[in-house]
């Protein structure tokens, strides 16, 4: 099932600040928090949903790139993680959205049970891809190296005795209004509920080691430049939590010959007077290779020419742009005598002064035509 628009999600519009953003999504989150909501599946499925369209419109440049790209331009092509928050994602991530640390505080407020420990998720890695216009154009299948924090093989843990396990230290603290508990994170394990009990001489103190890694990545076709795409669970590990992510920064390697425009590709072709004026059959470069196309007798310079689906594909579809080729007609600078001698022969000639007439279009026009 598609997914729906993050702001119709939250019920906003897409000039709504930061501010309304967050309190549109606290509104949801109190509604469907599952503490309010037990065995309510619906419930559920709609505070996951309220939760990743907040994750991605409460930052500037994730929401630039769905203002953008729309759902593919925050994730969810080619295998890149966008969707499918679970709840211990969702409660690391915006404990603070709750009013407690890491979620406990939110039970506590609703009388419910929700005040246990939440799963940590370790630090993202940032990596930059760049990519030739073909690769762009089709996508491509990249392997990169990534060094990353392991969990160590060997590494045992054990309960924390600070917390119990729980990742929480728990204060009670009495009132007028009669006994408040307050929870925060433990400072002994971090939260984890976890600290290491046998390790390898190897490991550090968190039974972590780094290692390299060969990671594949399927990249779309379609992406452009400063778009992000992520790999769920391939971050840093960390005990007792879950993987972060791998977000690979798209970069695009500036083409020689050909220049990109949205979805499409424009191309400089340069032909001879005679050419223009007889016609000729003219190899042009595109993405996918060299093709021959047919310019007409008599084309003007200024003329465009379109090459169907020679363009990149459309990130958020299936349909692809076009190439546009621009003629330009050369006007050689030196000319021997004897070309001078037959130029001036045709001078005075009435086929050879400029007519363009009313069927002839302007630059503009043809602007407009193509675009």
């Amino acid at each position: 099932m598609a997914k729906r628009d993050y702001y119709e999600v939250l019920g906003v519009t897409k000039s709504a600040s930061a501010d309304e953003i967050k309190k549109a999504y606290r509104k949801l989150a109190i509604q469907y928090h599952p503490d309010k909501n037990p065995d309510n599946p619906e419930a559920e499925d709609k505070f996951k949903e309220a939760a990743e369209a907040y994750e991605v419109l409460s930052n500037p440049e994730k929401k630039q790139r769905y203002d953008q790209f729309g759902h593919q331009g925050v994730g969810g092509a080619g295998g890149f993680g966008g969707g499918g928050m679970n709840m211990d994602d969702i409660f690391s991530q915006f404990g603070d959205i709750f009013g407690g640390g890491g979620g406990g505080g939110f039970g506590s407020f609703f009388g419910g049970g929700g005040g246990g420990r939440r799963t940590k998720k370790g630090t993202n890695l940032r990596v930059k891809m760049k990519l030739t216009l073909a690769e762009i154009a089709n996508g491509v299948e990249k392997k990169i190296k990534v060094k990353r924090h392991l969990i160590a093989d060997g590494v045992t843990f054990k309960s924390c005795s600070a917390c119990q396990g729980s990742g929480q230290v728990k204060k009670v603290v009495n009132t007028m209004l009669g006994q408040m508990v307050s929870a925060s994170t433990c400072g002994v394990c971090g939260g984890s509920g976890q600290i290491v009990d046998k390790k390898p001489a190897d490991a550090d103190a968190r039974g972590l080691i780094v290692k390299e890694e060969v990671i594949s990545i399927n990249i779309p076709g379609g992406v452009a430049e400063g778009m992000q795409l992520s790999m769920s669970g391939k971050g840093n590990e960390i005990p007792g939590g879950i993987a972060g992510d791998l977000l690979i920064v798209i970069e695009e390697i500036e083409d020689k010959v050909l220049q990109r425009d949205g979805n499409n590709v424009i191309f400089d072709l340069y032909v001879s007077f005679v050419d223009a004026a007889l016609g000729a059959s003219i190899e042009v470069p595109t993405i996918e290779g060299k093709v021959k196309i047919k310019i007409e007798q008599g084309t003007q310079s200024g003329k465009m020419l379109r090459l169907k689906g020679k363009g990149i594909k459309d990130i958020n579809g299936y349909s692809k742009g076009d190439q546009l080729i621009m003629v330009n007609v050369w006007t050689p600078t030196h000319l021997s005598k004897e070309e001078k001698e037959a130029l001036e022969g045709l001078r005075d000639s009435d086929n050879f002064k400029p007519d363009p007439g009313n069927s002839e279009k302007s630059f503009f026009d043809k602007m407009k035509e193509f675009f």
